[in-house]
C-alpha cells in the first residue's frame, strides 16, 4: 500500500480493525491476539501462494512453527483499522523457512508490531522433521528480511 513505510516493497497483507473482545483489562489490545493475528496472516499468505491444508495432506508435508518473535512497538485500541503484513524472509532450502510480520496502523502510519516465526517442515504423518519438498523450496521465495 502506497505511502506507508513497509520493511519489505511488496508485503502480502489483509485489514482488520480491532474488535472488543481484543481488548484487555489495560485498554488495549492483549497481546496473545497480535500471536492469533500473525498466524492467520501467515496462513491466510500461505494459501495465497497455493499451500492449503489439503495440498499440505496431498504432499505429505507442512510447516510447523518453531519460534516466535515478536516486538510490540505501539499499543491499540477499540475500532483501531491495521494493516496486518508478512513475507517470506529466508527459505534455506533444507528445513526451515523464516516469516517476518509487520502490523501498521494507517491512520497515523506507525508501525505497531514486527516479528518473524521460524517455521519448521514436518512429516504429515509422523510429525517429525523433514527436508524441505521442491514445492516449498520454490513456492515459498525469500523476498527479503526486514528485522
Amino acid at each position: 500500500m502506497a505511502g506507508l513505510d513497509w520493511k519489505v516493497a511488496d508485503p502480502y497483507f489483509e485489514r482488520i480493525r480491532v474488535q472488543e473482545a481484543d481488548i484487555d483489562g489495560f485498554g488495549h489490545t492483549n497481546n496473545v491476539v497480535y500471536l492469533r493475528w500473525i498466524q492467520d496472516i501467515a496462513w491466510a499468505h500461505s494459501q495465497r501462494l497455493g499451500f492449503s491444508l489439503a495440498e499440505y495432506r496431498r504432499l505429505g508435508y507442512g510447516l510447523v512453527a518453531r519460534k516466535h518473535e515478536l516486538e510490540y512497538l505501539q499499543p491499540t485500541f477499540l475500532d483501531d483499522e491495521l494493516l496486518v503484513g508478512t513475507w517470506i524472509s529466508a527459505n534455506d532450502g533444507r528445513l526451515s523457512i523464516h516469516r517476518e510480520y509487520q502490523i501498521i496502523r494507517p491512520s497515523d502510519g506507525r508501525t505497531v508490531l514486527v516479528g518473524s516465526t521460524h517455521w519448521v517442515c514436518v512429516d504429515m504423518k509422523t510429525g517429525r522433521a523433514r527436508r524441505l519438498p521442491q514445492a516449498f523450496i520454490d513456492g515459498y521465495p525469500a523476498v527479503g528480511s526486514a528485522l
